[in-house]
């Protein structure tokens, strides 16, 4: 049963360890609202070290750490079970690598105080100066790739592709989702975007990852096309929302 409001926090790991205990003593740093945070793994390729933090969080942080496998493959299963298995009235989905600032945080919780139906996702281009040790070639691919889906789809979102976002509970489990490789994140604002709810973009900078491989391979990045033109020629409005 959701509470008036309060927030679960998802962090799929795969090769995580210090970056992940960082990530989650920074979240509970002055945050009251935080009930949970949830730790997706998989069975088959999380690594051994990944485990043994998950195990010392767990001690630590009692009922407020909570480790779950996912059901489905890819970074797309892994939040989609943070989804599926959340108990607060909101819930951000994130990265454990520390590529999306924990201390942001706070102010998406602000945000989404007052605007309790909304959705408050971080964006990397409202300041030029955002990003950190990324590709020059990705960089500029990156911005073309945003520009587009802001013709597109007709919104002044400046990043559709960043996986840094809080949502209302209710939403998230009610979509029917289909990605379940990188572009899930991509799906995770269009699919919103076509319900017309309300979404608002904070400021938030990004740094490469310093421990582990990111699983997300530059032509990979390609598939990104496919998901926005299946959603904005192929889905239908009434088929979003699962109706039970």
């Amino acid at each position: 049963m959701l509470n008036d409001y309060s927030i679960s926090i998802i962090l799929p790991v795969i090769n995580e360890t210090y970056s992940l205990s960082k990530t989650v003593e920074i979240i509970l740093k002055e945050n009251i609202f935080i009930k949970e945070i949830l730790i997706i793994t998989s069975k088959t390729k999380t690594n051994k070290k990944s485990f043994e933090i998950i195990k010392n969080l767990e001690k630590k942080f009692k009922n407020i750490v909570r480790h779950f496998y996912q059901d489905l493959p890819f970074i797309g299963g892994a939040i989609i079970k943070g989804f599926e298995v959340c108990k607060s009235s909101h819930v951000i989905m994130m990265a454990s690598d520390l590529e999306t600032n924990p201390e942001d945080v706070k102010k998406m919780i602000k945000l989404s105080e007052n605007n309790l139906n909304s959705i408050i996702t971080a964006s990397r281009w409202k300041n030029f100066n955002s990003f950190q040790d990324y590709s020059l070639i990705k960089l500029i691919l990156n911005f073309i790739f945003q520009n587009l889906m802001k013709i597109m789809f007709m919104s002044k979102l400046s990043d559709m592709t960043y996986g840094y976002r809080l949502f209302p509970t209710k939403l998230v489990k009610t979509i029917r989702w289909n990605e379940l490789k990188h572009p899930f994140l991509l799906e995770t604002i269009l699919l919103p975007l076509k319900l017309n709810i309300d979404i608002i973009e904070i400021e938030s900078k990004w740094k490469s990852r310093s421990e582990g491989e990111s699983q997300n391979s530059f032509f990979a990045n390609f598939m990104y096309f496919k998901t926005a033109f299946r959603i904005k020629f192929l889905v239908k409005k009434n088929s979003i929302i699962n109706k039970k």
